[in-house]
C-alpha cells in the first residue's frame, strides 16, 4: 500500500459524513506503519473499542469505511476464522465487523458485516510478520494469498459504497 497521510485518509472514507471524518481518530504514526507488508490501512479507535476503521486502495483511490465491530460473547473459548487472512484465532481474536452502505441504503441502516482478525494486522498475518493461533496449510504461493485478500477486501467495499 502507498503510505497515506491524515488528510488523505479523512478524505477517503464513503460511508461517513465528512463532520464525522474529521472527528474519527487517525493513528498517530502514520510515518511508522510498515506500508510496504500493507494491502490495507487497519486500526481501531483507541477510545472506543466498537469502533473501528479501514482504509484501502482502489482503482478510484483510497476507499475508507468506519466499522462497528460486535461485542464479543465470553464464557467460552470459542476458535474463529479471519475472512481475509485465513488466520484462526481462539477468544476474541476474530470479530464480526459492520459497516453502513453509503448513500441512501446506508441512511436507511442497512449495513454489510465481514470477519476480521480484531487487531486489523491481517496483512502482517498473512505474511508471517506476525503471529497467533495458526494459519491453514496451503499451496498458494505468498502473492496468490496476497491476490486473494485484496480482491476479498475490494469486494466487500464494493459492497459498502453500492
Amino acid at each position: 500500500m502507498i503510505p497515506a497521510t491524515e488528510s488523505a485518509i479523512r478524505s477517503s472514507f464513503v460511508n461517513c459524513t465528512k463532520g464525522e471524518a474529521k472527528r474519527l481518530a487517525v493513528p498517530h504514526d502514520l510515518e511508522t506503519r510498515p506500508w510496504d507488508d500493507l494491502d490495507f490501512l487497519g486500526w481501531q479507535d483507541p477510545a472506543a473499542t466498537q469502533r473501528a476503521y479501514l482504509v484501502a486502495e482502489s482503482d478510484a483511490g483510497l476507499v475508507g469505511v468506519a466499522l462497528r465491530v460486535a461485542p464479543q460473547q465470553t464464557g467460552r473459548v470459542r476458535r474463529s476464522m479471519c475472512s481475509l487472512c485465513l488466520t484462526t484465532h481462539t477468544g476474541d481474536g476474530v470479530s464480526l465487523m459492520t459497516a453502513r452502505k453509503a448513500g441512501p441504503e446506508g441512511r436507511q441502516g442497512n449495513s454489510v458485516g465481514i470477519y476480521l482478525c480484531t487487531d486489523l494486522a491481517c496483512s502482517l498475518y498473512l505474511r508471517g510478520k506476525k503471529t497467533a493461533g495458526w494459519r491453514i496449510q496451503e499451496t498458494l504461493t505468498l502473492p496468490e494469498k496476497i491476490e486473494r485478500t485484496r480482491t476479498t477486501m475490494a469486494a466487500f467495499l464494493a459492497k459498502v459504497a453500492e
